[in-house]
């Protein structure tokens, strides 16, 4: 096996020289490794499956989470806020409120200082689950960044709030 490395900042890539030519499944994939959205892609699927399939016997997908979460640490907020802080489109957030409200999870009640806005509230099963959830999904990170050091994944959680804050 040969070893061929770019003259970027990535690590080396492992090649075989009949890779080039076909005789193996693996693709030289140098140039994309150099991509940030690429990296991020990647890592996301990763994480993203194992979110998938722990968070499955709750019934809840990873915008249902951000919305309960959302609701435990800001009790009364409202569709308008949910949207702009999880940057999904209102028409979207409707259904996914419907589904949560149907589920016993939510509910909706005046907003305290906005007359014209409804605030949502967790119920008490909404709270109990979202309790559940979160330490799962504290488990679940720690489980699929576990080649991290603790330093290293504060690192990359605030570089990657720098490409979106």
């Amino acid at each position: 096996m040969t070893r061929q490395t770019r003259s970027t900042t990535t690590r080396p890539i492992k090649t075989k020289a009949s890779d080039k030519a076909g005789g193996s499944d693996s693709l030289d994939n140098g140039f994309l490794e150099t991509l940030v959205g690429y990296n991020t892609r990647r890592a996301w699927s990763q994480i993203s499956a194992v979110f998938s399939e722990r968070m499955a016997p709750y019934g809840l997908k990873q915008v249902d989470f951000s919305v309960l979460s959302l609701l435990t640490h800001n009790p009364g907020a409202t569709s308008r806020q949910l949207c702009a802080t999880l940057d999904i489109l209102p028409p979207n957030l409707v259904n996914l409120i419907a589904a949560l409200d149907s589920r016993g999870l939510i509910e909706r009640r005046p907003h305290p200082r906005d007359g014209r806005a409804v605030g949502l509230y967790l119920t008490a099963a909404g709270e109990k689950l979202t309790r559940e959830t979160e330490q799962a999904v504290v488990q679940l990170e720690l489980d699929a960044s576990a080649k991290l050091n603790a330093r290293e994944r504060e690192t990359l959680i605030r570089l990657l709030q720098k490409l979106y804050l």
